[in-house]
């Protein structure tokens, strides 16, 4: 049948709906509270806001960065979202390891948190495509909720409840900061205090330019500041042509209407048949399957069978500071991930592991067989069958890994 892709791309940057435009004026708003009352119509207001939206800030980045907010009492939000890694996994595994000591694997890769502030709640389109929503799977509605779990996780921060987070909060160096902005008895309400952390925590991603610098290459290129090499310039052709890479049908390379730059993410979601990831602890139970929309990590969509498998397409921005790629981190190098995008069908035998009865290849073996059907062969580069020849050659895979290297940030031209 028609998958809900099907009609999601025609090569037009997507339009954001209306829920991209509330996220532009919330920016709007926040951009006029930076003022500092320097314009001197009702200066006094806009400066005590300003004072106070940036003390949060500077809050959420103390504990961002607070190790002892642990069980194991090393591990942070920074541990997870390096910034040298552009906000992601500064690990090589696949996953992270969390608990107590350190010992208890994640089942998916820390996903990047820049430039996330111009993401939007979960929705369906007006196609039926779902967009939106943080996390790999889309579950949590704003950057504050997607910071919740990780406190809670036993394969991660692992504290018992939301009143073991608070016990370490107020030891923290910073409890009187945290009691100066949110009262003097905001303790004593742990569900108060708690959500005052991932407030503060939200504040700091949305408000702090290192999460959306926009200082990569490819930025001073756009700016005229800087010129790609001949290699970059022909990856970057590659990465538009719809008969080509194709890559910009889900990672657009123009700026949309909220955002200062391109971000390389329509925010949409895609079943890519990325192959099972036996690293992945979780894994070597057969009748385990991660399938994203659908679950087990979020319940609501259980029954949209036609969303199995489907994971948030990411921001390509740092893709090429990164160990690891794909939910799964599967892959462990950008051109082996370009190089299943193109040859995934045409060579099933180099990425998927032979079925014991048939000897063929065990194609999208992530997802049980009843799901398989939902993996994406009919756009490009997915839509070519075994034995033909894939939209990019190696060459032209060198090309347009070139360009995506483009995309760090901390560029000095």
């Amino acid at each position: 049948g028609m998958s809900w892709w099907s009609v999601r791309r025609t090569g037009a940057a997507k339009p954001f709906a209306a829920a991209g435009i509330f996220v532009a004026m919330c920016a709007a708003l926040l951009a006029g509270c930076g003022g500092g009352g320097g314009d001197g119509a009702g200066g006094g207001t806009t400066a005590v806001v300003a004072e106070t939206t940036g003390a949060v800030a500077a809050l959420g980045e103390k504990i961002f960065k607070d190790r002892s907010l642990s069980a194991s009492g090393q591990m942070s939000c920074a541990s997870c979202h390096d910034p040298a890694t552009g906000h992601a996994s500064p690990f090589f595994t696949s996953v992270a390891f969390g608990g107590p000591r350190l010992d208890q694997p994640g089942t998916r890769m820390p996903p990047s948190l820049r430039y996330l502030r111009f993401n939007t709640p979960f929705f369906f389109d007006e196609e039926g495509t779902p967009t939106g929503g943080f996390d790999w799977d889309g579950r949590a509605a704003t950057l504050a909720d997607q910071a919740r779990s990780p406190f809670l996780s036993a394969n991660e921060m692992a504290n018992a409840d939301v009143a073991d987070v608070i016990a370490k909060v107020a030891a923290a160096a910073y409890a009187a900061q945290f009691k100066a902005l949110f009262g003097a008895d905001i303790f004593a309400d742990l569900h108060a205090a708690f959500d005052r952390v991932l407030f503060a925590l939200e504040r700091y991603q949305r408000e702090s330019e290192e999460f959306a610098p926009f200082t990569s290459k490819f930025d001073y290129v756009t700016a005229g500041k800087a010129a790609f090499s001949a290699q970059e310039a022909r990856g970057l052709v590659l990465f538009n042509r719809a008969d080509k890479g194709n890559c910009a049908a889900c990672h657009p390379s123009t700026q949309p209407p909220n955002a200062p730059g391109a971000l390389f993410t329509d925010f949409t979601f895609d079943s890519l048949g990325v192959p099972r990831n036996m690293g992945i602890a979780a894994n070597a139970d057969a009748s385990y399957f991660d399938m994203g929309l659908c679950g087990p990590g979020r319940a609501d969509l259980a029954g949209r069978g036609d969303l199995c498998g489907a994971f948030r397409v990411p921001s390509l921005r740092n893709v090429g500071l990164r160990h690891r790629f794909f939910h799964n981190g599967q892959f462990d190098s950008l051109e082996q991930v370009v190089r299943f995008y193109v040859r995934r069908d045409t060579d099933p035998q180099a990425w998927f592991p032979a079925d014991p009865t048939t000897g063929r290849p065990d194609v999208y073996n992530d997802l049980p067989a009843q799901h398989r059907g939902n993996v994406n062969v009919a756009e490009a580069p997915y839509d070519r069958k075994e034995g033909e020849q894939p939209y990019l050659d190696e060459g032209e895979i060198q090309d347009l890994v070139a360009f995506l290297k483009t995309l760090s940030d901390g560029y000095a031209p």
